[in-house]
This record gives structure tokens, sequence and C-alpha cells, in this order.
């Protein structure tokens, strides 16, 4: 959903409810002080109410003078020690979770009295896009009942003393909250609508933000040999699609990227000839989460215009059984010139990335290397919905994005991946396949694969299969489509490259 942002230095008298945020000394501040005068105190008799004295406590208060009639809400967000700088967003999105769905203005104070770790206008924007991640509904096909699912807020004040600081502060947030909804869109559309062409011109519209966006049609993807993103696209009536992005936002647009991420985007995925169970596979629409991510996450940097040069490739294909399907047992040659024995068509992403990261390191040679996939079930059975899998060969890398994971809340784990797997992979008649062999460590299997074509740079592989679809509500989104990878990479980027 959308809604009005302003900044203002004083509450006016049409605002709709007022939401309240305070310490744990539940102390009001001078200006919250001048409120309370106003309305009769009522605020101040209600911060000694038992409802108020822990943290995450709540009051709604009702005042009424004359025609006038205010809804206030405070909210104790606890002892600020304990509250991590990172992390202030999720109570943005708790706070929302308390608003009726009636609700069709907020104004937000801060009455923090105890010394914070960041200024009041920063503290105060980070809770505004909590708000605004949780806010969001994917409701575009609720035709006959769109009123039911989406929300009545229209316009969030937030009260602060210095508004060009806030604005200072809100913008990066903003073009953030931008790509994460656009993954999340992404993620959600169903996959008779979003097929590898409308994805690929859904990264078109990058170009408006300064991306320099190329896409490759099937004639230049045969050109190039792609015939491991090719076998998986045989089976479908819908032409696959390869995408390059360019984001250079440092003053020498020439120099080599810092980093390329690289997307699986498998649009739908019933498996192929290794056909899945049908319970469930309306889920595939999702596959191409990997390359949402990316697209997200393009958005996102260009929209913030980070200081930094940085590349992405998305592969693009729909996973079809038909007469023109790849078969089990097929072998299928890769850009890179390696021979793939294909043991089971429904390992078709690393496939797909096995050419699109080719084509990334030929095309851009970045300094890094970042693939994003909904790779392996088997890495939702060892880490479930709470983390992704990470597999990198190399450890500072590794350990800056599980730093970022910590920060953002979109946590990772460190996988193995070393040269005791190796031998998972190997082939009696190709150079590999594209399955480990038996039924365990399926997650570095994929992982082991990928990393045949990366070459001497750093790398890792991200696994989102876990946490790309949430099946219920959480502080940051609803049940749906996370954008679980665009804040995480973000932060990455932020922290580490520029």
């Amino acid at each position: 959903m959308t809604f009005k942002v302003s900044f203002n230095s004083e509450i006016k008298s049409n605002t709709g409810l007022i939401l309240i945020i305070l310490d744990d000394s539940l102390q009001l501040t001078d200006h919250i002080t001048k409120l309370d005068k106003k309305y009769d105190g009522i605020l101040s008799d209600a911060v000694k109410l038992e409802t108020l004295s822990k943290k995450g406590g709540s009051k709604s208060l009702y005042y009424k003078k004359g025609k006038e009639v205010k809804e206030i809400l405070l909210y104790n967000i606890g002892n600020l020690t304990e509250l991590s700088i990172d992390n202030i967003d999720i109570v943005g999105g708790e706070i929302f979770s308390l608003l009726s769905n009636s609700v069709k203005s907020i104004t937000i104070c801060c009455s923090i009295n105890k010394k914070l770790k960041m200024i009041q206008e920063e503290f105060a924007t980070k809770i505004l896009h909590g708000i605004k991640l949780r806010s969001y509904t994917f409701y575009k096909y609720k035709l006959k009942s769109k009123n039911k699912f989406k929300s009545s807020l229209t316009e969030v004040e937030l009260i602060v003393k210095d508004i060009n600081s806030a604005k200072k502060y809100y913008n990066p947030l903003k073009a953030l909250e931008e790509g994460v909804f656009l993954t999340r869109n992404l993620v959600s559309e169903p996959a008779n609508i979003l097929t590898p062409k409308t994805l690929a011109e859904e990264a078109e519209k990058l170009k408006k933000l300064g991306v320099k966006v190329e896409v490759l049609k099937l004639a230049q993807i045969k050109r190039l040999k792609m015939g491991a993103l090719l076998g998986v696209a045989m089976g479908s009536a819908n032409e696959p699609r390869v995408v390059s992005m360019s984001w250079n936002g440092t003053k020498n647009k020439k120099s080599k990227p810092e980093v390329c991420f690289v997307g699986k985007g498998v649009t739908f995925d019933t498996g192929g000839i290794s056909i899945k169970p049908s319970g469930g596979m309306e889920d595939m629409k999702w596959d191409m989460g990997g390359s949402g991510v990316v697209i997200g996450l393009m958005k996102a940097l260009a929209g913030r215009k980070a200081n930094v040069n940085v590349t992405a490739v998305v592969g693009l294909v729909e996973n079809m059984p038909s007469g023109k399907a790849q078969r089990p047992g097929d072998v299928v040659i890769a850009s890179s010139g390696h021979s793939i024995e294909v043991i089971n068509t429904d390992a078709e992403g690393r496939l797909v990335l096995a050419d699109a990261v080719t084509y990334a390191i030929r095309k851009f040679k970045p300094k890094r290397l970042i693939d994003l996939a909904t790779l392996t079930g088997a890495v939702i059975v060892s880490l479930g919905p709470q983390r992704a899998g990470v597999f990198s060969n190399n450890d500072e890398l590794a350990s800056n994005i599980f730093d970022s994971g910590e920060k953002t809340g979109e946590k990772v784990w460190r996988m193995p991946v070393g040269k005791e797997y190796d031998d998972d992979i190997k082939s009696p008649i190709a150079d590999m396949k594209n399955v480990g062999s038996g039924r365990g460590a399926g997650a570095t299997s994929g992982a082991k694969f990928i990393e045949q074509f990366v070459k001497d740079i750093p790398w890792a592989h991200i696994d989102i299969a876990g946490v790309t679809w949430s099946k219920s509500n959480s502080k940051l989104f609803p049940t749906g489509g996370t954008g679980f990878g665009v804040r995480l990479l973000n932060t990455y980027v932020k922290d580490f490259i520029e």
C-alpha cells in the first residue's frame, strides 16, 4: 500500500490518530506536555496506568470537547539501552499491527527522555520505515473485495524538530521501501502474468532511475551458447530472457564493478519431466524469488543514488514438461564449456545460474559475485524459515553478509561448501551432474555446482528457498512475499562497499 508522508514541527488541529511513543520513563517531553494541557491532562493520567508500564504496552484514549473528538494511542517502547539501533523499524511494524483498519491518518510524536544513540529525527524515521514495511498488502486481484483488504490509512505525519534532517534520513529509507515492495509484488504475481518476458520488462522500468538495462532474447542466448539455461527453457512456450543491469553511482563510471548480483528467475517451476507433486505446486510462482530480489535491490540502490558501481544479471525461464522438454539423462553444454548430465530436471535453478554467472563474470569482470536463488528444499530442512543459507569461498565476504543479516533482521547462516563435497557432483559421462549423490547435503550440492562457474573471485551463494514466502504475518511483512534479501544486501553495500 502507499500513503502520503509529511513532516511537521507541530501537530495540526485537524489530524486523525495521534501516536505518542514513550520510553520506559513514561515521562512527557515539553512538546507532549503542551499537548497534554490542551487535552485536559489525559496523557499525564494515562502514563500512570498499569497497561503502559511494560515494554510494548499501549493505551488508546479518546478525547471529546465540544465538536472535537480525538483518538490518541500511547506506546511504550521500553528500555532504550536494550533496543538495537538497527531494529527500531520492528517497533514501527509492531505499532502498525495495533492500528485499527479504519484509521485514515496518523500523527507520530516521540516523547523520548533518555539519551538516544541517534538523533530523534533518525529514530522517528526508522519507526515510520517499519510502519511502511508492515503496511504492505498485495490485493491487486481482489477485484470484488479490494476494500476489505486495503488499509484505510492514507497519510502519516511525523512531528520532528528538524524537518530537513528528517527528510535526509527518510529519503534513502523510502527508496529501500520501494525496492522491497517491488520484490514483494514480483514474487506475488501469478505465473500466467509474470513470464520471463514480462519480468524482463519490469527490470527495464529501472532505466527511469538511471540503471542501464540490457535484455537478451532467445536468438542472442543461443548465440552465446547458454546450453544449460536453454535446456531448462525448452519445454515452455514462453521464451527465456537474460537481463543485465548496471548502476554506476561513483564519479569513475568506468571502474570495475565492486559486486555483481545474480538471480535465479524461474517464473514457474513444475519440475519439468521430473515433475513435482501437485500439492503445493502453486507456490512455485515464486521460484523466481532470487531475480525478484536482485531487481528490487537495483531499484533501491538507484533510488537512493548509492555511491557505488554495481551490476546484476538475472536468468529468466519457465520450467515446463512437454514434448520439447529436456529429459533426465540429457547432457547439455553450458556457455563456460562445461558438460552437464541432467539427472533431475527439477534441479533446474543451478543450470540457469551456471550460464547467468558465466555471463556476469565475462561481461562485467566484477570484484565480487553474490547469487541468490530459491534453490533447494534441503536448506529449509536445515534452517527453516528463520534464516537463509550462505555458501562462500571467501571468509570476509561471508562474514560481511552475516553481519548485514544480523543488523537488518534478514538473518543468514553459513553452510559448508568445501572440497570434501567435490565428488558429490561428479558424473560418469560428463564434467558434472546437476544433483548430488544420495540424499545428504542437498543444499551444499547445489552451491558446489554453482561454484564451478565462479572462477577465482570472492563469491557467495544465498539460498533463500525458506525465506522468500511466508505463510504467517511477521513484524515487518504480512503473509506472502517477504522481500527478504533487499534490505540485507542494501546494508551490505552501504556498510562494506560504499
